[in-house]
């Protein structure tokens, strides 16, 4: 009997689909330049959208959203404050 995929497994396809065409786009937009630094400049606009939404999905409970994303909650002031978010 096959188990059903749960709700995390079920999403990844779809969050790595979403950042894979996120990138094609970003890289089409750019034509025949180089892209600098495009690791970071990616993994920063990530984390900024998702902070930004877990938060606002946890109702700005940050103990909670910390809890949601699986990191510390002063990590995640931490990055609030880096990313203007606070």
């Amino acid at each position: 009997m096959n188990a059903l995929p749960s709700r995390a497994e079920s999403a990844t396809p779809a969050l790595r689909e979403a950042a894979a065409r996120a990138t094609r786009r970003y890289l089409n937009d750019r034509g025949d330049c180089e892209a600098d630094s495009l690791y970071a400049l990616m993994l920063a606009e990530m984390e900024m959208g998702l902070l930004a939404e877990v938060l606002k999905h946890c109702e700005g409970n940050q103990s909670r959203a910390a809890a949601v994303l699986g990191i510390n909650r002063a990590t995640l002031r931490k990055k609030l404050e880096a990313h203007g978010l606070l």
